[in-house]
This record gives structure tokens, sequence and C-alpha cells, in this order.
């Protein structure tokens, strides 16, 4: 077992059911869950890398890939889609070269979705990093992102 993930795991020793605060320590610690790391929790645990794959991807809180160092969210609510997110969310896969859940290769960026940010006012929208970004339009994409293609 690396240090690292030893250091992390050794509070947990002995306890059961602490497979789902484990995977987000581990996951806190180096930013997803690889094989590797779900291999090594399983033996610490006691239970097959199956029993671990499960409860991770059960939850959409973790992930089994690492993440972009900028996250893109794009809003998938009602007043975004009435305002046309579909196309907002189809410029930044064609600017990203991604699909939703995917990291560009050189890791700068994440897309995902949300059900809804609270900003159905500046509708549609989309997050990247921390910025908020509202009345998006499939050109104001293109200037955002399109540095990155």
């Amino acid at each position: 077992m690396s240090s690292e993930l030893a250091e992390l795991l050794a509070p947990y020793r002995g306890e059961r059911g602490a497979t789902i605060p484990i995977l987000q320590k581990v996951q806190e610690k180096l930013g997803y869950l690889s094989h590797e790391a779900v291999a090594e929790i399983a033996k610490f645990l006691g239970i097959s890398e199956s029993e671990v794959f499960g409860v991770l991807t059960f939850y959409a809180q973790f992930r089994t890939a690492p993440m972009g160092r900028k996250m893109v969210r794009v809003c998938r609510g009602t007043a975004c889609h009435v305002r046309g997110v579909v196309q907002v969310l189809e410029a930044v896969k064609r600017e990203l070269g991604i699909e939703e859940g995917e990291t560009t290769p050189d890791l700068e960026y994440t897309l995902e979705t949300a059900a809804c940010f609270g900003s159905c006012a500046l509708a549609p929208v989309m997050v990247v990093g921390k910025d908020v970004h509202g009345r998006m339009t499939p050109a104001k994409v293109k200037e955002l992102l399109g540095r990155h293609g």
C-alpha cells in the first residue's frame, strides 16, 4: 500500500461501514479514485474490489477519472432550457472537444451539467470554475472557451 494511502486509511482501521468516508478522503486527497486506489481500499477493508466499485458508482459524488483544473457546469433547468441551453451545451462540447462527464486530454476542463443553479433570471447559465456566466449563447461560449480549442 502506498504510504500516502496508508496514512489516509489508518484512522479507519477496524471500523465497519467506513467505505464511504474512506472513498471521500481518498478522492479529496487524490482528486479521483483510480483503480489502484480502489484495490488498496478493498484490501484494507477486507472486501472485494467490485463491492467498493459498487459503492463508488452508486453515488454521483465519486469520480474514477481525473478532473480538469477548471470545471465547466452548464445548467439544464427549465428556464435555461427554454432560453436555448441545448445550443449552448453543444457549443461547449464543440469548443472543448469532449462530452458531458469527460475531461479534456490536457486536464484543463471537465464538463458537467446541473439540474439548476438558481440563477434563472440569467438563463441560460454556465459556470466555469467559480465564475457564473449568464445569458449565454454559442457565440459567447466560443469567446469564453475558444482559446482552448
